[in-house]
């Protein structure tokens, strides 16, 4: 007894309040010592910064195209500018700017739609199917193994200069993005897991459904990410090797006609459109995710 009382008072005289000695401390200095602190301009900072980087980057380069390089080869950021308001403005010489980005945003938007859905679907099949999956493993990856731009040229040939030449080769590379992922997503299904389920009388179709989907659909949509950017690819690639209209028919003139700056906002449309599909994707991410835990990372996410 005697002991508490010294330790009480020896407390008190340090200035520490009776519940921290109890061993619970204070709700006032838990809430303080453990909310964590959030700078309240980091969002403009950090959008501040990158605008200045952007500024800094364009700005040595026309400084360097002016005095130390040849613009005829490396262009100029003012041409570049020049280059994409003559084009939505005057159009182009294949007809009018919004026309060549629909129609290689049709055919991506197609290639992704097919090849994800077909990567999907498979990869999650053989990822379940061991045996199926070792018999079709040699040909998938030779499959994997052929060159793009070989079969974007067998494509022109077999399906002519259309439509459904550029959306075969965004196919074929938003398909290996996807079916792998899938794949290794539905072998990383915790296997006490579906053990549980079939004992507890779930068939094949609600195991495939309830666990496998739901556990694979992380490494579905992280793939999914990726796979956008193949099928813009896999559009230009196809546009590039024989096409009448699309901004890969656009680069490949400009390249013809020595013509830098229409290469460079060919990129840079491409780019914006990359950029706002990556956008979407990942509100689409966070909305069928939204029963998963939040992440300690979150919070650092770019």
């Amino acid at each position: 007894m005697s002991h508490d009382l010294a330790a009480t008072s020896a407390t008190a005289a340090a200035g520490t309040a009776p519940d921290t000695i109890a061993g619970k401390p204070a709700p006032e200095k838990a809430a303080r010592t453990t909310r964590p602190r959030r700078g309240g301009f980091r969002f403009p900072k950090i959008t501040t910064t990158r605008l200045l980087l952007i500024a800094l980057w364009l700005g040595s380069w026309q400084v360097i195209a002016t005095h130390w390089i040849d613009p005829f080869y490396y262009s100029t950021p003012s041409a570049i500018w020049s280059r994409l308001v003559d084009w939505f403005t005057g159009g182009t010489a294949f007809g009018s700017i919004w026309e060549q980005i629909l129609v290689t945003l049709q055919e991506a938007v197609l290639g992704f739609l097919i090849g994800s859905v077909a990567g999907v679907v498979l990869g999650v099949l053989l990822g379940r199917g061991r045996f199926i999956a070792e018999v079709c493993a040699p040909f998938i990856k030779a499959a994997n193994a052929i060159p793009r731009i070989v079969l974007a040229s067998l494509f022109v040939i077999w399906f002519g200069l259309g439509m459904s030449s550029k959306v075969a080769t965004a196919v074929v590379l938003v398909f290996f993005a996807v079916f792998f992922n899938a794949f290794q997503g539905a072998r990383e299904v915790d296997k006490t897991l579906v053990d549980n389920a079939r004992i507890l009388g779930a068939g094949p179709r609600q195991i495939l459904t309830t666990i496998v989907l739901p556990s694979a659909t992380s490494w579905i949509l992280a793939s999914l990410h990726v796979a956008f950017g193949f099928a813009l690819i896999g559009a230009i690639v196809g546009e590039y090797t024989g096409a009448d209209r699309g901004l890969g028919l656009l680069i490949n003139h400009a390249q013809g006609t020595f013509d830098a700056a229409g290469i460079y906002a060919g990129m840079i449309i491409i780019t914006v459109i990359a950029l706002l599909a990556e956008y979407l994707l990942t509100l689409l991410e966070r909305r069928l995710l939204v029963w998963r835990p939040p992440s300690s990372a979150a919070d650092a996410r770019i």
